[in-house]
């Protein structure tokens, strides 16, 4: 059975998508969606990565509703601390 939500994505652009979700209660990953396990070099045993094993109670499609329009520049934040809104977000300009 699908459990279907809507997500907000902006890879490879800004979009609203359709995805399916795991199920809380499942007994295999409790509603983590799959398992992660750590493997290494089988001839020192030395750490190589992670694999993530998907389970069954979950699809990873993906389908999408809606894409947005890109931010005009002008409406975009500046990442380089020249925010003209502060560091919250706000101004503390006054109204007028």
């Amino acid at each position: 059975m699908l459990r279907l939500r809507i997500q907000l994505t902006d890879w490879p652009r800004p979009a609203l998508m359709l995805t399916d979700t795991p199920r809380p209660n499942c007994l295999h990953c409790q509603g983590a969606g799959g398992t992660e396990y750590d493997y290494g070099n089988h001839y020192d045993g030395e750490y190589e990565g992670t694999h993530w094993e998907p389970c069954p109670c979950w699809t990873e499609w993906r389908r999408v509703l809606l894409p947005l329009p890109h931010r005009p520049r002008w409406l975009r934040r500046h990442h380089d601390g020249r925010d003209p809104w502060g560091p919250g977000g706000y101004s503390d300009e006054p109204p007028f």
